[in-house]
């Protein structure tokens, strides 16, 4: 029995759903296939900011107190979070209240009243959140990296945006962002749990009159010819680094090899990079591999938080791992043991209804299907161990790339390591 159902409005909103009679809550999502790679450079920032206007008043719920009053009065959670290629809102609330939570999900996404005195007090709130971002290193690397590997494009710029087009922002910039993206083929509607009756003919009242129009796309990731190094200076106690390389995007048919490379590398406290950079020599508090992967574009990477002193110890150890993944196969023991953990989380994160309608709806917005779970687990299985090495040797046989950031003023000193 498949885990998704999906329909379409009249005007081409898609509708997903993962029905679980046993469930006494409802995850109620509103997906938008629009995020900050949908910006200008003098928008930079405003699908963000955007996020946080949605939940500042409506007509019918004129300030944030009362958006949250009725939230908080049903007992629900509510959030949103913003990415390079989607935009998503939830409200998370008992089955009987499904009706109030897409109401008040659809009114702030429609009908938004992006006040002038709200969005230039918000400047200030937003301006905040990237002080903590530059100041959280660990989180930073993730944009230095970023801004490596793909210059100065959308994919390159933080989500956050910069100070300078936040603080230009107008109540204009918000609204021709809105009304350019926010349309029917770009909306997805998800919702996992006890769905209840009546849904499509709700969500027909709330959605049903906003008119399709064509949205086109965003311009396709140009690869830059750029350096290999990339080094952010700043005075701390502990260095951060990402190493790693170009990979595949999204729907590349190795992804679950690439899943399970990833696993081998640096996924959980028994993975190769752990237990050489963390446990055998101290070099690092964390370390971990993951992949990330866009729509057009991906990298597969390996993250570490180290030792100042010790930091040429660090990226030689992580960058020979790396190596000697390509060069060896790897053991059949090891490959189950990294089968068995990614199927293991996978299965974790669909535990709930709200992180099984997650998963369906990343899939649906970005790949225009949300494949069945049991595919995901078919997948992780058939993968072998000759084909890691084979996309070990395409992926981290090409030029590495490292960002660090630390208290380091040479960065031929980083040059040097990654060309050894």
């Amino acid at each position: 029995m498949a885990v998704f159902e999906r329909t379409r409005l009249g005007n081409g909103i898609r509708v997903l759903t993962a029905p679980m009679s046993h469930a006494q809550s409802v995850s109620c999502f509103v997906f938008l296939a629009a995020g900050s790679r949908y910006e200008s450079p003098e928008t930079s920032g405003i699908a963000h900011f955007a996020e946080h206007m949605f939940f500042k008043g409506t007509e019918r719920r004129p300030t944030a107190r009362a958006i949250a009053g009725e939230v908080d009065g049903i007992g629900a959670e509510f959030n949103a979070f913003t990415g390079k290629e989607y935009t998503g809102f939830y409200v998370k609330c008992a089955a009987e209240h499904r009706d109030t939570a897409l109401d008040v999900l659809v009114d702030m996404i429609r009908h938004s009243r992006f006040g002038e005195e709200e969005i230039e007090r918000e400047k200030g709130v937003i301006s905040e959140e990237m002080n903590m971002y530059y100041d959280t290193p660990r989180d930073f690397i993730g944009g230095v990296y970023d801004s490596l590997l793909y210059g100065d494009q959308p994919l390159g710029w933080d989500v956050l945006g910069t100070k300078e087009t936040i603080r230009s922002a107008t109540r204009d910039t918000f609204t021709s962002y809105v009304d350019r993206w926010y349309r029917p083929e770009r909306i997805v509607v998800g919702l996992g749990g006890r769905i209840g009756d009546g849904l499509l003919e709700q969500l027909e009242g709330l959605f049903g009159d906003l008119e399709p129009r064509e949205t086109g796309a965003p311009a396709s990731v140009v690869i830059p010819e750029n350096g290999a190094l990339k080094v952010h200076t700043k005075q701390s106690d502990q260095a951060h680094m990402i190493l790693g390389a170009r990979g595949y995007p999204l729907e590349n048919p190795d992804r679950y090899v690439v899943q399970l490379l990833a696993t081998v590398l640096g996924g959980g406290m028994s993975s190769r990079l752990f237990t050489e950079v963390r446990e055998r020599r101290g070099l690092a508090y964390y370390v971990f591999c993951s992949n990330s992967a866009y729509t057009d574009a991906g990298s597969l990477h390996a993250q570490a938080g180290v030792d100042i002193e010790r930091i040429d110890d660090a990226v030689t150890t992580v960058r020979d791992e790396l190596r000697k993944i390509a060069e060896e196969p790897v053991p059949a023991e090891e490959l189950e043991k990294a089968r068995s953990f990614a199927k293991g989380r996978f299965v974790l994160s669909l535990e709930s209804p709200h992180g099984t309608i997650l998963f369906g709806l990343r899939r649906e917005v970005l790949e225009g299907q949300a494949e069945e779970p049991t595919a995901v687990l078919a997948g992780l299985d058939a993968v072998t161990a000759e084909d890691i090495q084979r996309v070990a040797q395409d992926i981290l046989g090409k030029r590495l790339h490292l960002a660090v950031i630390g208290p380091f003023d040479e960065p031929e000193r980083f040059e040097q390591l990654l060309g050894a």
